[in-house]
């Protein structure tokens, strides 16, 4: 049996802290450190950029990393996995090679990963398959020192190394699916050691520490992160991070599909918490892409409403600016009463009122828009005044999944030495049979009950899957579980959230960790790019959740 293979992160999206890489690859020993950089705006981002360069479409803060990281890995001889190759996968490597020169190391391998692009349907800017792990496997293999790729799956990052490391092949499903798991932990950076956690409260978060992993062959693994540095690892920031934009007892990928509902947590010393009991089942038939299209053009303005008659001053400025949009698109109005009566400082006597107005013209959202809101400055209500003064329409982005055939995917591993190894989808399974809803815990026995915050007995964490949004919340005890199980169901968030009211609610129950998981259909609207809502991630949706008032027994007060 070979050692465990210490893995680690050093970057959860596209402007993570600049140098992660350096604490990661100073703070401790690692056998691989990788890097996240992609997300689904992430991509529309790059896709503009190659509308400028075609030689772009990478992140390019990687490269600024690699300037000091690739001599600190090589000292240590620490393997760089990272999708930082985004639309351009060939071009960062290139870069990269270029880079080693300058620095005087010409003997760091570099090899990346492509085939993720598709046909870009008409009136699209990207459109990239998620691949799996192999094509990283296949570099490692090869020798390579770092690998970048274009779009896979956050967790292949982990699975793809891991794979390299043990040997495993690929239908070795429980191994890979506890891979699996482990990517999905780290992928997100200190989200996994306290950062965005429910009980902040309790831990020193100042400066979160990045994690690792310390996988073992079986698939299991223990996370951690570096002596000294901030930040927690507990079963909690855990428990958070698996829940995070994940659905059912299944999590699907296109090398395996890993069952959430089999997974067992367990502390295992300060700041160490281990994963076990991971299955895996074969992938699903199709694979999952995603198409980026610019959606129009869109404008904001914000409009401040302080002290008295604030729904009077709001309804007189709709009134005032009511067929100046004629025609357009989409034009909305919302209004967040974050005033307080009798409030010691003027911002806290003052509302807000947004306005949001799209269409596919950009004249429709310029002057239009600007011109009709600055006009009413000397005319419109008293103490008038906006947050910023309005601008131009910028565009704005749509988010759409879509599902390929496997077997139209060219997933392409580009060697050290210049050769191309194809990648043969990963057999594939089709409509497996539906896993069985958990019987519910024996309710707690009648007592008093309190009316208090969800979040003082649960935590929450939540995201966006395109335009869903997903909630996971969490019982921190076995009693907290047998309340929230039975009373938390896709009816009661309806109530507590109205924002939820007329759409689609699955709950999904996960009762090893003492989870519930929703994902709310539509709530996000066309996705994150195209900032159709106050929060347009659902970054948020969960801390709204634990605010929210229930009656709760006293028991777990």
């Amino acid at each position: 049996m070979r050692r465990p293979l210490r893995i680690g992160n050093a970057s959860g999206f596209y402007g993570d802290r600049f140098d992660a890489v350096r604490e990661m690859l100073t703070g401790g020993g690692l056998d691989v450190l990788t890097g996240d950089y992609l997300a689904e705006l992430t991509m529309l981002i790059l896709g503009r950029d190659r509308l400028k360069d075609p030689g772009l479409g990478y992140a390019r803060t990687f490269l600024r990393q690699m300037e000091e990281g690739l001599g600190l890995a090589r000292e240590r001889g620490v393997r760089i996995v990272a999708n930082a190759g985004g639309l351009n996968p060939a071009g960062l490597a290139g870069a990269l090679r270029a880079l080693a020169e300058r620095l005087g190391l010409p003997e760091v391998r570099v090899a990346h990963v492509e085939g993720d692009r598709l046909p870009v349907p008409e009136g699209a800017l990207t459109a990239n398959a998620y691949l799996g792990g192999a094509g990283i496997t296949a570099c490692l293999r090869a020798g390579a020192d770092v690998v970048v790729t274009g779009r896979v799956t956050d967790a292949a990052l982990v699975s793809g190394p891991a794979a390299w490391w043990f040997g495993w092949g690929p239908e070795e499903y429980d191994r890979l699916a506890g891979a699996v798991v482990a990517g999905h932990v780290l992928e997100c950076g200190t989200q996994a050691t306290g950062g965005n956690y429910a009980f902040f409260t309790r831990h020193d978060v100042r400066r979160p520490g990045f994690p690792l992993a310390e996988l073992h062959e079986d698939g299991s693994c223990v996370i951690t992160k570096h002596p000294g540095t901030g930040g927690v690892v507990d079963t909690g920031t855990v428990t958070a991070q698996l829940l995070y934009e994940t659905a059912g007892a299944r999590y699907p990928g296109p090398d395996v599909t890993a069952r959430l509902d089999t997974v067992a947590l367990a502390a295992d010393g300060p700041d160490r918490v281990r994963i076990s009991g991971v299955r895996g089942e074969p992938p699903p038939p199709t694979l999952k892409a995603g198409v980026n299209r610019l959606g129009g053009w869109r404008n904001e303005v914000v409009f401040v409403l302080t002290g008295l008659d604030i729904e009077a001053k709001a309804r007189l400025v709709r009134e005032q600016l009511e067929g100046s949009f004629a025609g357009t698109t989409d034009v909305r109005w919302e209004l967040a009463r974050t005033d307080r009566p009798d409030a010691a400082t003027e911002e806290t006597a003052s509302a807000l009122l947004r306005l949001v107005v799209r269409d596919t013209d950009p004249d429709a959202v310029g002057r239009a828009v600007s011109g009709a809101a600055v006009e009413l400055a000397l005319g419109s209500y008293p103490g008038f005044h906006v947050t910023a003064p309005p601008g131009k329409g910028t565009p704005y982005g749509v988010f759409e999944a879509v599902y390929v055939d496997p077997g139209t995917v060219a997933h392409t591993a580009v060697l050290p030495d210049g050769r191309r190894e194809v990648i043969p989808p990963a057999a594939r399974t089709r409509a497996p049979a539906p896993v069985p809803q958990p019987p519910l815990p024996e309710p707690l026995p009648e007592g008093p009950v309190r009316r208090a915050p969800l979040g003082l007995v649960a935590g929450a964490r939540s995201g966006d899957k395109g335009g869903d949004a997903n909630v996971g919340v969490w019982a921190r005890s076995e009693e907290a579980w047998r309340w929230l199980a039975r009373e938390l169901t896709a009816e009661r968030l309806r109530e507590l959230l109205p924002e939820t009211r007329d759409l689609p609610v699955a709950r999904h129950v996960l009762p090893n960790l003492r989870a519930l998981n929703f994902v709310v259909t539509g709530l996000l609207g066309e996705g994150v790019a195209a900032q159709a809502r106050f929060d347009p991630q659902a970054k948020a949706l969960g801390e709204w959740l634990r605010a929210r008032h229930l009656d709760i027994p006293e028991v777990l007060l």
